[in-house]
């Protein structure tokens, strides 16, 4: 039985709604979700699954055999083979209740990817995000994923997901890094604004201090879309950031984003509008 878009068990659902449904939180914030980043090899995926994370993302690309059977694997540039294919990824995932996020390094990797989602889909009653970064964004020196032949690919298997579509960057410690323009905000909301889809954006979140009015215009642009705030080091988010998510009537919608390789104390932030 195939789930109403957006409600319960739907790819689209909102993952409060569904984690407070299966009784995995107590209360409609964010804070309570737990994500593990980068489950990528073997050994990742099971401390996935056993740990208290809510939210899995692993990375998604071709490997660099370049075979023309060459499956989805799940690894994150500059790695280009893995010991895990998303089909045995996959295979593991389903059989627990936690919501997925793929990110997909290449458009070469995403239809592929897709035919193997959709025999799992029935599955998958739960929240799966679609992730790429298709734009370029500030320091950003990665190639993108063209927005136009990923969304058309991804929604041509599955009208009912949640995209999260970003901007490619890079943080220089010692230097003044410049955040994200308004040129940058105003592509985005250009590419997402006839979406009929959640959608969510990552950025870095040491760019917001000096992009706030840009990434609350986006946030503004539309009741659907939501921010997700992500970074390497704690101290990238300070104090002033929560307050002006705060006064801008965001709280209860702000997730974050668990780095496993320094513990479930330190967490990303997401804010839905």
């Amino acid at each position: 039985m195939t789930a109403t878009a957006g409600g319960p068990g739907s790819w689209s659902e909102n993952i409060l709604e569904y984690f407070l449904r299966n009784n995995h939180i107590t209360t409609e914030d964010g804070a309570e979700i737990i994500w593990y980043h980068a489950a990528n090899h073997k050994a990742q995926v099971n401390e996935a699954l056993k740990s208290p994370a809510h939210m899995i993302e692993a990375d998604v690309l071709l490997p660099s055999d370049g075979s023309e059977y060459s499956q989805p694997i799940m690894a994150h540039p500059p790695e280009t083979n893995s010991d895990n294919t998303l089909q045995e990824w996959l295979t593991e995932v389903i059989k627990s209740n936690k919501g997925i996020k793929l990110d997909f390094e290449s458009l070469a990797a995403v239809e592929p990817s897709m035919m193997l989602l959709e025999n799992v889909k029935r599955h998958l009653q739960r929240p799966v995000w679609i992730n790429a970064d298709i734009l370029p964004g500030p320091n950003g020196n990665s190639r993108v994923v063209d927005a136009k032949p990923f969304i058309d690919t991804v929604t041509s298997f599955f009208p009912d997901v949640t995209f999260s579509l970003g901007w490619t960057t890079g943080w220089h410690p010692e230097k003044v890094n410049e955040g994200y323009s308004w040129t940058m905000v105003k592509e985005m909301e250009y590419i997402c604004k006839d979406l009929n889809l959640p959608v969510t954006f990552p950025v870095r979140a040491a760019l917001v201090r000096q992009s706030c009015s840009q990434l609350l215009w986006l946030l503004k642009k539309s009741n659907r879309d939501s921010t997700k705030l992500w970074h390497l080091l704690s101290f990238f988010l300070e104090n002033w950031l929560f307050q002006k998510l705060q006064k801008s009537k965001r709280a209860l919608k702000m997730f974050f984003h668990t780095e496993p390789n320094v513990g479930l104390s330190l967490r990303n932030c997401q804010i839905m509008t």
